[in-house]
């Protein structure tokens, strides 16, 4: 598993923080890329260049549940969407995420939010 990441001096003024890593999941190769942003986290997945879906979620005062939306792609797609809500959980910021991956099964996913909490225990500073 690769890491690697930029952001320096606006990343300690509270701006944007980018971070890369990638990892070898079962048989496929998945890369992330980070985006920290002042109250939120943009966060893409995938193993080539494309922006096939995104969702946004974030914590509601009314309800345990974050509440997801998603903003470009298949609706009923709901793979980013169910990432973002438990990121979003994880971590009470609004998150976005964008999933461009085939594999949807429980299982995979799973893998990538391991991978993701992995690399957010790592470079808290990143997220």
């Amino acid at each position: 598993m690769e890491a690697a990441g930029g952001g320096g001096a606006a990343a300690a003024a509270g701006g944007i923080a980018l971070h890369d890593f990638s990892g070898r999941l079962g048989e496929q190769r998945v890369h992330f890329h980070a985006m920290r942003l002042r109250d939120s986290l943009f966060l893409w997945v995938g193993a080539a260049p494309a922006l096939a879906s995104l969702a946004v979620a974030m914590c509601s005062p009314r309800d345990s549940i974050p509440v997801a939306a998603s903003l470009l792609g298949d609706p009923s797609d709901t793979a980013s969407a169910c990432l973002a809500r438990r990121l979003a959980s994880k971590t009470k910021k609004q998150i976005f995420v964008s999933y461009n991956l085939q594999n949807t099964d429980s299982n995979f996913t799973l893998l990538i939010e391991n991978r993701i909490k992995e690399e957010m225990m790592a470079f808290p500073e990143k997220f």
